[in-house]
């Protein structure tokens, strides 16, 4: 699965990776619901870090579709609230 973080780039995660990143996205929409701005920022860091960790960069000229877009890591409570599904950010 090709990944984009705004303003990043884009990695390529196996989709193995999806459950282990399911539970960090449970818990930022969790934090979200609750108004949990402290909570919301570190568990959204913690996703992108997980991200970064699990995941190949591909290189800045590769101009894949990317099947998952995440926030960038400034990005506000309001922002990732635009971006969510009902399944969250990440699908399933």
């Amino acid at each position: 699965m090709i990944v984009r973080v705004m303003g990043e780039g884009q990695v390529e995660l196996a989709d193995s990776h999806v459950a282990e990143l399911n539970k960090l996205d449970d818990d930022l929409l969790t934090e979200m619901q609750n108004g949990d701005g402290p909570g919301f920022r570190a568990t959204l860091h913690a996703l992108l870090d997980k991200v970064r960790e699990l995941g190949t960069p591909l290189p800045d000229d590769s101009l894949e579709p990317s099947e998952l877009i995440l926030p960038a890591p400034d990005a506000t409570l309001e922002e990732v609230s635009a971006m969510l599904t009902d399944d969250g950010l990440i699908p399933g």
